[in-house]
């Protein structure tokens, strides 16, 4: 059970930091080595870490029927997760047993799956099911060559995988209902950028930016440096509230609904950031390529059933679109400008204050697990 605050909590405690002139702080300073942001051991160390605990891999809702997949790297492995056709989510390494090429790529919905190569095919399950001519491979055992299965967990509309022996329950420690069965994936979009893994989720962590970083776009309609800030586990949510909070103060307390007054932004540890917003959830995955580039992986679902109507579709789309376009835009900039000057040597280290408590505690979590996979600073 998490220990987060309740909706009311929240907006309890937002109207304390508004009267006060307040935010949450957080109790320690971190100075984090700028060398945990390009050194190649260090990031081999972290996609080590990656294999061994429970890594958020897709939401449930981009596998809402039987033979729905996803198909795409984790910690530098290709793997691929699909819905049986017992309803069970399973993950297996995303390699044909003949000869080793991926068998399905991104997203899609398959009644076997079958290589691309040779026509080798596999039950849901996984189980090899049929080899093309199969009396050219005499002696060979097809029951002992079905796809290689990892770990998989579905929990709270999130599928995680764990590659090998697990050395934390790691995000699963604690972590919520964040989202709910009835919320549809309305898109799906990749992208590619030159900057560390880490650099873009701490921008999702703090809202000490908010005033410099989006002057023209979440600061007027947001707070600046104003946030209820919540670890939990190895997680963390962090609250952005908008100033049209101030309309639930007129609102008797149990009867008060935060639906477009705040933003919960949750870091699920280590590679998944999840912001509920408006009328969407944005669902982020990170897949590290190297220490200066990291793909993501965004599933934009509806907050609320849509159930085919065009109208409620168009205002989740137009959510999504200003959000995507103005703010997160204008995060991912600062990133890779960040990027860039970490190549300028100026900083051994940079420093997290009281107003980055949650990039803190990712921090230490990160650090307590290091040296669980054989990593020594």
């Amino acid at each position: 059970m998490s220990s987060l605050l309740s909706d009311l909590d929240v907006i309890d405690r937002v109207f304390e930091h508004i009267d006060r002139g307040s935010t949450d702080l957080g109790e320690d300073v971190w100075y984090e080595p700028t060398k945990n942001y390009s050194c190649p051991d260090r990031f081999q160390a972290e996609m080590k870490l990656f294999r061994h605990i429970p890594l958020p891999f897709c939401p449930s809702a981009a596998l809402p029927k039987v033979g729905d997949y996803v198909a795409r790297d984790a910690a530098g492995v290709p793997i691929i997760a699909i819905r049986d056709e017992d309803g069970v989510v399973r993950a297996f390494r995303n390699a044909c047993r003949h000869r080793g090429m991926k068998i399905a790529d991104g997203h899609g919905c398959a009644k076997a799956l079958v290589c691309g190569y040779h026509g080798w095919a596999y039950k849901l399950d996984g189980r090899l099911d049929y080899i093309p001519d199969a009396h050219g491979f005499p002696g060979f055992e097809k029951e002992k060559h079905g796809l290689v299965p990892v770990t998989a967990a579905e929990r709270h509309g999130l599928v995680f995988v764990t590659q090998e022996e697990s050395v934390s329950d790691g995000p699963l420690a604690d972590y919520p209902e964040v989202l709910k069965p009835h919320q549809e994936l309305v898109s799906i979009r990749e992208f590619d950028f030159e900057m560390n893994w880490k650099l873009f989720a701490e921008a999702g962590m703090e809202g000490y930016h908010i005033k410099v970083g989006h002057p023209k776009t979440f600061y007027p309609y947001g707070f600046d440096n104003l946030n209820v800030v919540e670890p939990f586990g190895p997680n963390s949510r962090v609250t952005f509230p908008f100033r049209r909070i101030e309309k639930l103060r007129d609102v008797p307390r149990e009867e008060r609904k935060i639906d477009g007054k705040l933003t919960y932004a949750y870091q699920i540890f280590p590679n998944l950031l999840m912001a509920k917003l408006s009328r969407h959830t944005t669902v982020q995955f990170a897949e590290p390529v190297s220490p200066s580039r990291t793909k993501y992986t965004n599933y934009y679902i509806s907050n609320d059933p849509i159930d085919g109507d065009a109208a409620a579709l168009a205002e989740v789309k137009k959510d999504i679109d200003y959000v995507s376009d103005t703010g997160v835009a204008e995060d991912r900039d600062i990133t890779m400008e960040i990027q860039k000057g970490l190549a300028s040597g100026a900083n051994e280290h940079f420093v997290y204050g009281h107003f980055e408590a949650a990039i803190v505690h990712f921090h230490k979590v990160i650090n307590e697990l290091m040296p669980k996979v054989g990593w020594e600073e």
